[in-house]
């Protein structure tokens, strides 16, 4: 023995040589002694645990790990799992002895041999083994060799794919989140080097995800400490694929993002997109959409579908929190709304439907604020151009359209009338447009609600018209078609064709043309309904007499009158009877009236156009049920008109060079569809027992719909017949020289007269709307009392005059009951509200 060293006391070195047993508990003393001690010198005496891992270790690190030690390190780890803990230690102690060396070889053997033990041990004694493990992971990520970062993240992704059966109470991976979110975002001059790096955090990433997400006792990785650093790792791999192709980290990436929001419960979902948002803020990547579009894809594809509406609550409130920024950036978060509410489970959207319209048809209105005045903030110093808004305009309209294809047909319903709520109609419901917009953006606002409206009834599918067309609805909507915006007249035109085209026959029908043939067309039809025929009874006539009005309007294009005739062909289609046959032949011989009275300041062009429109939709009904003597008949007309006056056909005045005659137009009786010869044709039929109403010329019905229009109608001038005899004027002889009334003069004076009362009642209107916008509260209380106490002492006049007892046969009035409305109960009698 070397002089200076000593043995301690308690051991002796007789008792070392004498037995076996002896032996080993000197060398479990020798255990507990310092490096420098006689463990160091004397291998012999070395722990067990200490000599086998010393033996995995070749003499040279290029022979790599040797196996069969290391199965006789595995078997006494397994055989003594409580020197687990000792054992990882000791390896950990030589790999960081072999790191500050800088013999990687070493270390890469060390490492290998900590993960077979960690594959190798059960999930009961793991917890020995672990923490030595992590410490020694993080020695490797912190150096600064990027191979040693691969290879820490390697075998930190093996060990969290073990599953464990027990808890840990004091684990710790913030570092390895923070590292592997830093790897995530390498700059490496090397591009293959680069590439690895990232592959690598994001595997790490992957591994943090796995092994903490699903075990509540782990450290909370959906916290949004944690969130804002794994999300924008993840983003900016997946964004490099647009650029550097196939070999980009970009797969890897979408792996992992897939698999952390499909592990998302439903109160983590908030913090997992937030992150995103951010994100795409703060890198202007709304502007190029097809990233933004592309994360939400994932998104919406990877997280449970009973999720998807969070995600849509979560845009909608970026929406509104950006309602201040470039148009640009507000038409790309509404884009991905529409993609995400493309791919979200049908009627998922969540409880508040109505809320998420009418945060879009808030965007509307701003965005037309923000086009009429040419900044989109108050301040004035941002501008914005035309075009910006109305590429933001389409896109809210189409996102409508996707959000309203998602849900029930009932919940669309309620959409529509929703979104008719919100139209702002001039002289009664100025205050739903922007105080600042006037006119022309109330104008705007209609014409783009209007649009939405479309885009949700293009879809829309009910086998019941008093449902899809209920008069909550089409009241306000036949109202608009008497608009004199033309824009206005054919989106409605349009919102009534889809609704009414169940079977989809309106994409057969949208060019008007006197060669079509049903047989050819292969339309659908069907016998009409109860719930039809109570539609027809209820609406019919008043949607006859908005398509005369139609008709009668100059600024009407050939856009119209083809919408007109589509219109007309899909109720001939959809509502096909013989009482609608011979009602639409009536408003069709009206309308060829219309085009040929002289009374009507109609343009050569509209009066062939409503010329053209009639051919073509008797045309079609004359092929729908009726004899075929009527069928004869339209058609002689028709091949008469295509001889010598083809400008009365839509094959020539809808197409881009017709040929209209110069001056009046003059129509040859011969070239016109003649009542009585149509009349003849369906006499003896099954259409005789409607032969009284088809005889009876079509009047439009007179109502007051027409002062939205802003404009007179047909309904604004009523005949008066005066009886001027001399037996009914006893003034005659004291006034011999009486003015002469005409027809002009009534005409005139009730013209002057209606539009003196139409500005009274504006100005009285205007003046109660300016009040309630500008008067104290106090005064428009003490106004409404005044009202209310007027209108309780008539409502007490009209009760003395009712409630009175009958008279007494004896003459004698009996004596009066107090009224019941004055009678004063007890207070357990009465409910109060």
């Amino acid at each position: 023995m070397p002089s200076g060293l000593s043995l301690p006391r308690a051991v002796a070195m007789s008792t070392v040589s004498q037995t076996p047993g002896r032996l080993q508990d000197c060398c479990s003393v020798l255990d507990q002694q310092t490096p420098g001690g006689v463990c160091g010198c004397c291998w012999p005496l070395r722990p067990r645990y200490k000599r086998l891992v010393d033996n995995i270790f070749p003499e040279d690190p290029e022979d790599g790990l040797v196996k069969a030690n290391m199965e006789k390190l595995t078997f006494f780890a397994l055989s003594a799992p409580e020197k687990l803990d000792r054992i990882a230690a000791y390896l950990s102690e030589r790999l960081t002895r072999e790191l500050n060396r800088h013999r990687y070889g070493f270390v890469c053997i060390a490492m290998e041999a900590m993960e077979q033990l960690l594959l190798a041990c059960r999930c009961q004694s793991i917890n020995l083994l672990v923490e030595s493990f992590l410490s020694t992971l993080r020695l490797l990520l912190e150096a600064d060799r990027p191979h040693l970062h691969i290879l820490a993240t390697n075998a930190f992704v093996k060990f969290a794919n073990i599953e464990e059966d027990t808890a840990s109470y004091h684990r710790s991976y913030d570092f390895f989140v923070s590292r592997f979110s830093e790897m995530c975002h390498s700059d490496h001059s090397d591009q293959e080097t680069h590439n690895r790096i990232r592959v690598s955090g994001i595997r790490g990433l992957q591994g943090v995800v796995r092994k903490t997400v699903d075990d509540e006792l782990q450290v909370n990785i959906w916290e949004p400490r944690h969130m804002e650093q794994i999300v924008p790792a993840l983003l900016v791999n997946l964004q490099q694929h647009t650029h550097t192709g196939s070999e980009s980290p970009a797969e890897q990436t979408e792996v992992c993002f897939r698999e952390l929001l499909g592990r998302a419960a439903y109160g983590n979902i908030n913090n997992a997109i937030r992150p995103v948002l951010m994100h795409l803020d703060s890198h202007s990547l709304w502007e190029g959409r097809s990233f933004a579009v592309q994360c939400f894809q994932i998104i919406m594809y990877s997280i449970q579908s009973q999720h998807s509406h969070l995600v849509i609550q979560q845009l909608l409130g970026h929406l509104d929190a950006n309602s201040r920024s470039p148009a640009s950036v507000r038409a790309g978060i509404v884009e991905v709304l529409s993609e995400a509410a493309v791919i979200e489970a049908t009627g998922s959207v969540g409880p508040t439907v109505l809320e998420v319209f009418n945060t879009l048809l808030r965007q509307l209105r701003q965005s037309v604020d923000y086009q009429l005045t040419g900044y989109y903030d108050d301040a004035g110093k941002h501008k914005t151009t035309s075009s910006d808004e109305k590429t933001l305009q389409d896109a809210v309209i189409r996102t409508i359209g996707s959000f309203a294809n998602t849900l029930p047909v009932y919940q669309r319903s309620e959409v529509m009338l929703f979104i008719m709520g919100k139209i702002p109609v001039p002289g009664i419901y100025p205050a739903l447009g922007s105080p600042n917009a006037g006119f022309e953006g109330s104008r705007m606002i209609q014409v783009m609600l209007l649009k939405s409206l479309l885009q949700v009834s293009q879809r829309y599918e009910s086998s019941n018209l008093l449902t899809a067309l209920p008069s909550s609805f089409l009241d306000p909507l036949l109202s608009f078609a008497l608009m004199e915006d033309p824009e206005i007249r054919l989106l409605v035109l349009s919102i009534l064709t889809s609704l009414i085209d169940r079977r989809h026959n309106a994409a057969r029908l949208t060019c008007a043309s006197v060669a079509l043939e049903v047989s050819v067309l292969e339309l659908k039809e069907d016998r009409s309904s109860r719930q039809d025929n109570l539609f027809i009874r209820k609406h019919a006539q008043r949607l006859y007499r908005h398509v005369y009005l139609t008709c009668k309007e100059e600024s009407s294009g050939r856009g119209h009158y083809q919408a007109l005739f589509t219109l007309l062909a899909v109720v001939s289609v959809e509502l096909a009877n013989e009482e609608v046959v011979v009602d639409l032949i009536r408003l069709v011989l009206a309308l060829q009236e219309l085009a040929l009275s002289n009374q009507e300041c109609l343009s050569v062009f509209n009066r062939c156009a409503v010329h053209a429109v009639c051919a073509a939709v008797l045309h079609l009904l004359s092929q729908l049920g009726p004899p075929p003597a009527l069928h004869q008949h339209v058609t002689q007309v028709i091949e008469g008109r295509q001889i010598e006056a083809s400008h009365l056909l839509p094959e020539d005045v809808f197409s881009d060079k017709h040929r209209l005659p110069e001056g009046e137009l003059k129509v040859d009786q011969a070239f016109l569809f003649v009542q009585s010869k149509m009349s003849g044709a369906l006499t003896g039929s099954s259409y005789s027992a409607h032969m009284e109403r088809f005889n009876t010329e079509y009047t439009p019905q007179i109502t007051d719909e027409d002062r939205l229009s802003k404009r007179k109608s047909i309904g604004d001038v009523i005949s008066l017949q005066i009886d001027m005899h001399p037996q009914y004027c006893p003034d005659a002889e004291q006034n011999p020289q009486m003015e002469q009334i005409t027809f002009e003069t009534l005409k005139s004076t009730i013209e002057d007269r209606g539009g003196e009362e139409e500005e009274e009642v504006r100005r009285r209107r205007m003046k109660v709307v300016e009040r309630f916008q500008t008067a104290p509260f106090e005064e428009i209380a003490a106004l409404c009392g005044s009202r209310a106490s007027l209108l309780h002492s008539k409502l007490d006049q009209v009760f003395h005059l009712i409630v009175r007892p009958p008279p007494s046969p004896s003459g004698h009035s009996p004596p009066r009951s107090t009224p019941l409305h004055q009678m004063k109960f007890p207070d357990l009698c009465v409910y109060e509200t």
